[in-house]
């Protein structure tokens, strides 16, 4: 058996292994009795009022209804009428921005990094601190990872935001059609990662099933380019840096790999969920994501989710970048009754909720007593509790700062593909047009 061979027969991921095949999957756990009662609930100051949410929307309608389920559950315990509004993941900035804009943000809500970071910049969030520390003494503590990406010098001053999942990219591989092209194991590069898709594909199945579009997906990209060693600003996260002949070299690999028809045609427009459906659909071999699709897979499709393998993100040729984001949910500055909005926040906390949720939905371990939780036990979580553990910072090699979660929100790298393939600007104007892009961005944080 050959070196590469061998890689497909181990069973965990960690950053720079691979993980051999689903075993066991993800279980479809229910609702407990003691998640609907709202047993542990802390105190309220008063009862009565309304309260809403706005929970993030994920490829899981399992994990979404017990989410909504149990805020419900906690409302009616408490004697509070709750509104809970499930947003798609990819789409918060841009009802968070209209909310702002018109005085109509909720009371709480989950949110990105990214997010938290712009909305602590414009003091739109309440410090939660105490609540924050209050969670993690009485769980074992943070992980180091997760604490580290939400240290208060980077949110002026407080925590802003409690986590509740960690989440990251795994890169998914249909191990049945990749068998039938003769390749034996998950690709450890980038580059070998369009050539097996090359050699894989054929018509209605696209090697590369990555959004290349101004979705949150979209700035996978990003990752892609810095493991090519190209930068989105300099060491001290002062200046953009986009332009460089690393830059370069990573546009000729997408374009590369466009020209030779490897992404979905539809890459450059889909919403949140095009990788899931492309690759549910049996219309892609590769796809990176969080764990969804696994899920979803196994209750609509376990031939699919059979014959699926994983690995970590590949390398470029300078380095391995495989980032995890902290999911947090957060307080606006304009909630009247913060106690409340706490009590919700700290009860969503809760083991008795938290082992039974994170069975269903993607994330990764944010507390250190999570870690032993059954779903960890699973390759696509245990893969993510990895990346808790092994984590490639946010951001890095980048400086992860105010200017730096702007630049993603723009989806600047996407965009300046989109100018390439779709637009059909030369690699050299695509990646002028996003230095200025990048200079109007890091200009108003200088």
């Amino acid at each position: 058996m050959s070196d590469r061979s061998s890689r497909l027969t181990q069973s965990r991921l960690s950053r720079r292994q691979m993980l051999g095949g689903i075993a066991g999957g993800v279980a479809a756990g229910g609702l407990l009795p003691g998640i609907l009662q709202a047993k542990s609930a802390p105190a309220l100051i008063q009862s009565g009022g309304k309260l809403t949410f706005w929970g993030g929307l994920i490829f899981s309608d399992e994990a979404n209804k017990m989410l909504t389920d149990t805020v419900n559950a906690w409302g009616k315990a408490n004697g509070v009428q709750t509104d809970v509004v499930m947003i798609n993941q990819n789409e918060t900035n841009q009802k968070v921005s209209a909310a702002v804009e018109s005085g109509t943000m909720p009371d709480a809500l989950d949110m990105g990094l990214d997010l938290l970071l712009l909305l602590s910049a414009s003091k739109q969030l309440t410090p939660v601190d105490d609540l924050y520390d209050k969670i993690g003494a009485a769980q074992g503590g943070w992980h180091e990872s997760v604490d580290a990406s939400l240290a208060p010098a980077k949110f002026g001053g407080s925590r802003n935001g409690i986590p509740f999942g960690a989440g990251g990219n795994v890169l998914f591989g249909r191990k049945d059609i990749l068998d039938e092209a003769g390749i034996t194991a998950m690709p450890k590069t980038w580059q070998e990662l369009s050539d097996d898709a090359a050699k894989a594909q054929k018509p209605g199945v696209f090697g590369m099933g990555f959004a290349l579009s101004n979705v949150g997906d979209g700035n996978l990209q990003v990752s892609v380019l810095q493991s090519y060693g190209g930068r989105i600003a300099d060491d001290a996260g002062k200046k953009c840096m986009i332009k460089s002949a690393q830059t370069k070299t990573y546009m000729e690999w997408v374009k590369a790999a466009w020209d030779k028809k490897l992404f979905p045609p539809g890459a450059t427009t889909w919403d949140g969920a095009g990788d899931n459906t492309a690759y549910l659909s049996g219309q892609a071999i590769f796809i990176a994501n969080t764990g969804s699709v696994t899920i979803k897979a196994q209750e609509d499709d376990p031939d699919l989710a059979k014959s699926t393998i994983y690995s970590a993100l590949p390398a470029g040729p300078v380095m391995q970048v495989s980032p995890i984001g902290p999911n947090v949910r957060a307080i606006p500055k304009s909630t009247k009754d913060v106690a409340r909005a706490k009590a919700l926040i700290e009860h969503l906390t809760q083991p008795d909720f938290l082992k039974e949720y994170y069975k269903v939905a993607i994330y990764g371990p944010v507390l250190k007593d999570q870690d032993d939780f059954e779903a960890f036990n699973t390759p696509v979580l245990g893969g993510l509790r990895d990346l808790v553990l092994h984590d490639t910072p946010p951001g890095a090699p980048d400086v992860y700062n105010t200017a730096y979660a702007d630049f993603s929100a723009n989806f600047v790298v996407p965009k300046m593909i989109q100018r390439m393939v779709v637009d059909g600007l030369s690699i050299d104007d695509a990646i002028d047009e996003a230095q200025k892009q990048g200079d109007a961005i890091y200009a108003k944080y200088a």
